[in-house]
């Protein structure tokens, strides 16, 4: 009798308290996000820490929505879900070279001035904006607002990064007189046409045509200048080498995560690694690169130019789809150019 009371306990307690759990989601879900405890406490830290306006900040978040699609997005990421031979797929496609290249030269002068002043070669700055926002027909869908606020408040692993992200959206918006609720960005909060996160448009984006704000999201000029100057501001070296293709003795051990060009091709050599037909100095530094094509893996030196690229998104792949693009808008732009004469 006390099993058959047992059984009869268990099956009426387990949906009891499958109920609980849905009221207490739905009633979580039914709170503004400014009522929130860890959001008020960022309230305060924003009025104590910046002077912003307490009134004014939860007005802000009585009206940010937390998002799980963003979540989903973020768990997600292309870089980590497919292998090089389908990732390069998206991204080197005979229509975005095209459209680069046309890119290219309805702002060639602003791309000329970029390089002389940075010393980022062009190719290289449209294939970032290509790469990004395809020459900025995709900037995002998702309220810069909610995707910072949901992955600030409901992504824990990466919570402190999208708090500080947060903070510097909310401070940009105030610098730059802008609704913080009116701007849309990819599902991580990036921006503009060069897909710039608050910290980065804060830290490195500029007012490249000179009027007015610092416009990424609809002026070029600006973007172009932007990306260029960031690109600058983490190491670029003019006119110095981004990555080459190598040769390896079996299968190195090393891994190519950090991207950081600390190796001297020396060192590589004794290894088994060499770039093909070479005349470098072999104090040079480099980092081994390995990616995967279907017939097997590829092994590339990368140096300290492919190293700045990284730091737009850490992942090998996406550098390499930036250089290999590059490469490719590069020969289309010459080519184009070439047959006008």
């Amino acid at each position: 009798m006390k099993k058959i009371l047992l059984c009869f306990s268990l099956i009426v307690c387990i949906p009891f308290f499958s109920q609980v759990k849905v009221a207490q989601a739905k009633a979580a879900q039914a709170k503004t996000l400014n009522q929130r405890e860890e959001v008020q406490q960022f309230i305060h830290e924003m009025v104590s820490e910046h002077g912003m306006d307490k009134n004014y900040l939860n007005k802000v978040f009585k009206q940010t929505e937390i998002r799980q699609d963003i979540i989903d997005l973020m768990n997600r990421p292309a870089e980590k879900v497919k292998p090089w031979y389908d990732y390069k797929k998206i991204f080197l496609t005979d229509s975005r070279t095209t459209k680069g290249v046309n890119f290219w030269q309805e702002n060639k002068e602003a791309l000329a001035y970029a390089k002389q002043i940075y010393g980022v070669p062009e190719e290289y700055i449209v294939a970032i904006i290509g790469v990004e926002t395809f020459y900025g027909r995709i900037t995002g869908r998702h309220r810069v607002i909610d995707a910072l606020a949901t992955l600030a408040f409901d992504y824990p692993k990466r919570a402190k990064f999208f708090r500080s992200e947060l903070k510097h959206y909310l401070i940009l918006t105030q610098e730059e007189k802008v609704d913080p609720l009116s701007l849309k960005g990819s599902y991580a909060g990036a921006m503009g046409l060069g897909q710039f996160m608050p910290s980065s448009y804060r830290n490195y984006a500029v007012n490249f045509d000179g009027e007015g704000q610092k416009d990424i999201w609809t002026n070029p000029t600006d973007a172009i200048g932007s990306v260029a100057h960031y690109f600058k501001r983490h190491g670029w070296v003019r006119d110095g080498l981004v990555i080459k293709a190598a040769v390896a003795k079996g299968r190195p051990k090393e891994t190519n995560r950090k991207l950081k060009a600390k190796t001297s091709l020396a060192e590589f050599a004794e290894r088994g690694i060499s770039l093909k037909n070479t005349n470098l100095d072999p104090q040079t530094k480099a980092a081994l690169v390995v990616l995967e094509e279907q017939s097997g893996p590829t092994y590339w030196l990368g140096f300290n130019n492919f190293y700045v690229i990284s730091r737009y998104n850490h992942s090998a792949m996406y550098s390499m789809a930036v250089h290999l693009l590059a490469q490719d808008l590069r020969r289309a732009y010459l080519l184009k150019n070439d047959d006008k004469r």
